[in-house]
């Protein structure tokens, strides 16, 4: 089935005031024009001008491949989530677009992704030629329009993408960086209102002359591309990452003893003595001297296109997750419990009706391969098992409580939470071959995703290994966050080599 990319915009010069919209169909394999339209609409809102602009870039789509598949790219926040159902429509002009828009396609057809106002410069001119024709009493006219030949010259200029894997490229980073450094300036407060109303105009090189005012997208977006510029040093290696993670204008500081809590297969701590650090706790020595975190960098950056976004989902519940047991890959395999298949299918609906997912990729454990069926039912997708997703080998530890092991193998579990690379009893895996094992894992989804949203159903020890590799945290950060059973989690890999952390153990699903 023939595929499309759809990028529509609107805008109005006074808002209300005179209006106008923009919209180009685009081969997703070429990147070449397939239509463009444009309209000056007379006065009226920006999302009003924005809705007319998706029905028609839709129509255009329409006319050229009826049986189309189309993937619509706009930069306004409030159309896509609005046309992706988890925005309601309050405005009672848009109610009729929004209507219209859904009818130009089936259900299911279409979806829609959220896109920086720099990646949307094609139709943005497009409706800036529109109001400038309307405002000399005229209508757009294609033969006219150099739209899309700025966009492709905009293409042609832009950096070529570096080499090496997503999520480890350093240089990346660095040249993320730099253009930063160069200089854009503030963005217009985001409009929550749903009216349009803008308290800023766009500025910088990517403005036009009389420029749009127009709402600038808040950053909550969950599985919607946006700009990052956060580097990750994810090589799995620690010794390399412990010197990627100097400080870099900032000095050095002392932290006291870790609190921080080890979760085990159920991600819920365990309990310990009043007053006694917490089981699980990694103690850093006194006087140990971090690296702090790189000073935030803001999100306007290189266009470093749409990003392979991996859903994070850890399984349901088994037998052994409400009693804290540990639960790896060298153990019993176990399946969801009751309670387990009931978190499934309330994770398999919420992604449903959040329809970002385009692909499953499981753990060959039962418990995740379960769990990803229950979702692909209901997506109508199918499940690619990956062998890198596993749980962590927990050797001798396996079905064991955590105050167990304690009082079975103290020593080797003091080793094994003072250090990474010590393996559990019984020749289990350290922290630092399973965080290798997840960063190749890692490198092959990417590649084989590029610009896709795929969910990962897997385990504790590789959800929170992605993120930390992620974020750049240390070895130890393992031990400091919580993932509950069928929790969600969302990271997205950009083609520069940067990450961007978008959640972390959402549950709201399950309540």
């Amino acid at each position: 089935m023939r595929e499309l990319v759809v990028e529509a915009d609107g805008g109005s010069r006074g808002n209300p005031g005179p209006a106008g919209y923009g919209a180009v169909v685009l081969d997703p394999a070429t990147g070449e024009t397939l239509a463009e339209a444009a309209e000056y609409i007379g006065v009226a809102t920006n999302n009003v001008a924005e809705y007319k602009g998706l029905v028609a870039g839709l129509k255009a789509a329409r006319e050229l491949f009826p049986d189309a598949l189309v993937h619509v790219r706009m930069d306004s926040k409030l159309v896509v989530e609005q046309m992706s159902g988890r925005w309601k429509i309050k405005h009672p002009d848009m109610k009729p677009l929004a209507a219209e828009a859904g009818r130009v396609f089936p259900p299911g057809r279409v979806r829609y992704e959220w896109i920086p106002r720099e990646r949307n410069k094609h139709a943005d001119r497009l409706a800036n030629e529109a109001m400038d024709a309307g405002k000399r009493g005229l209508q757009w006219e294609p033969s006219a329009s150099t739209a899309g030949l700025d966009a492709t010259a905009a293409r042609n200029a832009a950096t070529p993408p570096p080499s090496g894997p997503p999520g480890d490229a350093t240089a990346g980073a660095a040249r993320a960086r730099a253009a930063l450094a160069s200089g854009a300036g503030p963005a217009a407060a985001p409009d929550t209102s749903g009216t349009g109303a803008s308290t800023g105009t766009a500025t910088g090189s990517g403005a036009w002359p009389t420029a749009v005012a127009r709402p600038t997208a808040p950053d909550d977006a969950l599985f919607d591309a946006e700009e990052a510029v956060a580097a990750s040093v994810a090589s799995g290696d620690f010794e390399a990452e412990a010197g990627a993670l100097a400080p870099v204008g900032h000095a050095a500081r002392t932290e006291a003893p870790g609190t921080g809590v080890s979760t085990t297969e159920s991600g819920a701590p365990a309990a310990g003595p009043p007053g006694a650090p917490a089981a699980g706790t990694t103690p850093a020595p006194v006087g140990t001297v971090h690296a702090p975190a790189a000073p935030r960098q803001g999100w306007t950056g290189p266009d470093m296109g749409a990003p392979a976004t991996f859903v994070l989902l850890r399984h349901g519940e088994t037998a052994l997750t409400p009693e804290k047991r540990f639960s790896g890959s060298g153990g019993s395999d176990p399946e969801l419990s009751a309670a387990g298949l009931r978190q499934a299918e309330a994770v398999a609906e919420a992604l449903a009706a959040r329809g970002t997912i385009q692909e499953i990729v499981s753990s060959p454990l039962a418990r995740c391969r379960r769990t990803a069926g229950a979702v692909a039912a209901r997506l109508g997708l199918d499940v690619r098992i990956e062998q890198g997703l596993r749980e962590t080998d927990f050797g001798a530890w396996e079905g064991l409580t955590f105050g167990e092991v304690r009082e079975r193998y103290p020593e080797d579990l003091d080793a094994w939470l003072a250090s990474p690379k010590a393996a559990p009893t019984g020749g289990g895996e350290s922290f630092a071959t399973v965080a290798r094992r997840v960063a190749a894992t890692r490198d092959r989804l990417t590649a084989a995703y590029a610009g896709r949203t795929v969910l990962l159903v897997t385990h504790v020890t590789p959800i929170k290994t992605l993120v930390r590799l992620a974020l750049g945290a240390p070895p130890e950060s393992l031990f400091r966050m919580e993932l509950s059973a069928a929790s969600i989690s969302a990271v997205a890999y950009y083609a520069d080599g940067n990450a961007s952390v978008r959640l972390l153990n959402d549950t709201s699903h399950l309540r």
